[in-house]
Formats: structure tokens, C-alpha cells, sequence
């Protein structure tokens, strides 16, 4: 199936790194200006993202409880005096037609206990299916720098080869102890695609220079995760294997783990995206986020 109908959307932490504004606000309920100038959640352009590129149905990992804020955002009803004023004015009206689309599209998964990225995917494995899903971080926003947006750009590369699709975006050395890496072997004739050989979840750079070195790539950078991901149900054999087996790194059930334990039965490539990620987690790159934002709606 080269189709991709799913989008899976961990949403479950806790938001530690935006505390004490993540206590009286979820993390992803926090506000950006989008490039439409309309006020958003980041959620809401994140789940936009997934509908623009053809998906048809999300589904949104949370606490235990934790959908509450976001059912009563998407699909809760306003005041009557509020109503009244959204009423009076077309774009609002459109904004509120697009919020009760949303809600319509969402199922919520409890993710019971917070452990790991890995472990969140875990939890949608009966949601999932059996269909090839697109991924996506619920903190994280993505500009493009093409016609298409980023995660569009991955179920185009998708619909062309029909492997398991990671978005990856080129990165200094400097930087690998924030992202998963891998090393790509470049596609024949594909500037921008490379079949994933090899994968480090935040590695050191003596480790990255002796396993994850990309031919073509200068000698400072390596292929590391954009955030974006399309992935094929196989990936949650292994990760069966790591809950039941409670195998972990840094204490957490990690996505790249699996990765690496399925590479020899399945295929994975790798797209390097055309774009910017924007990491809205922690207070700097909210803020810096926030301007370039501001920027693409105000050129």
C-alpha cells in the first residue's frame, strides 16, 4: 500500500522544559502565529501538516486523561457571547469549521507511563493496523523551503520507492548528541534519498566517525532525523520485542533501537528534507521559533 491514510502524534509528556507555563498549559496547546497569520496551537499545525499531505486519520498519544484539553479545544463549544462575535466575522467562522474537521479525524491512545519515544509509538500499534503511518513529534514544526510542505515532500519520496521513509536533514557533527543519526547509502541518480545503513540514537562523535559517516557528505556533517517519519507495521515487531523484553537506552524504550533491530528484514531510506525543523520544547527555540514563523507570514 503506497497509500498513506494514518498519522500517528505522541503528545504525552509532560513538558518539563517549559515549566511553569506547562502547568497551566499543555506544551502543545502553546500559541504560534502561522504563516496563514492565524493563531494557532502548535498542535493544530501540526495536525494540519498530516491532513495537507493526503492523511485522513490521526491518532493523538496522551496521558491517561490527558485528551481532555484537547477534545475540549478541538470540538469544545464556545460562550454564547464569544459565539456571537466568532459568527459576525468569515475567517473565524472558517477557523472553527477547520477545528470541528480536526476533531472529527482524531482518535486518542493512552500512553499509560512515560517511557520513551519508542515506547509511545508502541502504543497505537492496534490503531495502526497493519497500514503504513506517517510520524510526527507533537512539539516539534516544520517550514518548508519547497512548494510542498515537509511532510508532503516524505510521502511523495514514499509513493516512489515504498519503503520505510525517514526525513533527515544534515547536521554538525557538533550537533549529534541531540538527534538520532544514520548513515545513508546514496540512491542511484536521487541527490536527496539514501537506503539507511546504519543508525546511532544521539551518538558521540568518535562513534558517528567510525559507523555513521554518509559518502558525499563533508567530513563535520552526518544524516540525522528531521522528525518526520513513514513508517511500515513491521517496525512494531521489534518494538514488541524491546517492551516485552524491557530493553532500553537511557532508560527509555528508543525508536532508533528498533530501527536498528528490524534494518535486516526491512528496508529503510532515507529523504533529506527541503526545510526547517523548529523544536518548540524548550524556551529558546520556542521563542526562535515564534520568529520564524513571524517571518514566513511576514516576508
Amino acid at each position: 500500500m503506497s497509500r498513506i491514510r494514518k498519522a500517528v502524534v505522541p503528545a504525552a509528556g509532560y513538558g518539563t522544559r517549559m515549566y511553569p507555563a506547562s502547568k497551566a498549559l499543555k506544551k502543545e496547546l502553546f500559541p504560534i502565529v502561522d504563516r496563514d497569520g492565524l493563531a494557532k496551537p502548535i498542535i493544530q499545525i501540526v495536525l494540519e501538516e498530516a491532513l495537507d499531505s493526503g492523511v485522513e486519520e490521526i491518532c493523538l498519544i496522551t496521558q491517561p486523561g490527558g485528551e481532555a484539553d484537547f477534545r475540549d479545544y478541538f470540538g469544545g463549544s464556545l460562550p454564547q457571547d464569544l459565539r456571537d462575535k466568532v459568527h459576525a466575522r468569515d475567517w473565524a467562522r472558517d477557523a472553527s469549521k477547520r477545528l470541528k474537521d480536526i476533531a472529527s479525524r482524531i482518535t486518542y491512545v493512552h500512553q499509560p507511563t512515560q517511557e520513551g519515544f519508542g515506547h509511545a509509538v508502541h502504543c497505537a500499534k492496534d490503531w495502526v493496523a497493519g497500514e503504513p503511518f506517517l510520524l510526527l513529534l507533537g512539539d516539534h514544526l516544520f517550514l518548508s523551503d519547497s512548494e510542498l510542505s515537509c511532510a508532503s515532500q516524505l510521502v511523495a519520496a514514499f509513493k516512489k520507492h515504498g519503503k520505510s521513509m525517514l526525513a533527515v536533514q544534515r547536521t554538525d557533527e557538533s550537533q549529534l548528541h541531540l538527534f538520532g543519526t544514520v548513515r545513508g547509502e546514496p540512491v542511484l541518480d536521487e541527490a536527496d534519498t539514501y537506503r539507511i545503513m546504519n543508525f546511532g540514537e544521539k551518538p558521540d562523535p568518535v562513534f558517528a566517525s567510525q559507523n555513521l559517516r554518509t559518502p558525499g557528505l563533508p567530513e563535520n556533517e552526518y544524516l540525522c532525523i528531521f522528525g518526520q517519519y513513514i513508517l511500515q507495521a513491521a517496525i512494531f515487531d521489534a518494538l514488541d520485542y524491546l517492551v516485552e523484553n524491557d530493553i532500553r537506552e537511557s532508560g527509555e524504550i528508543q525508536l532508533t533501537s528498533a530501527f536498528e533491530m528490524a534494518r535486516e528484514r526491512v528496508e529503510y531510506y532515507a529523504y533529506e528534507t527541503k526545510g526547517l525543523r523548529c523544536d518548540t520544547g524548550v524556551p529558546e527555540e520556542y521563542v526562535r521559533t515564534m520568529g520564524r514563523f513571524y517571518a514566513r507570514t511576514n516576508p
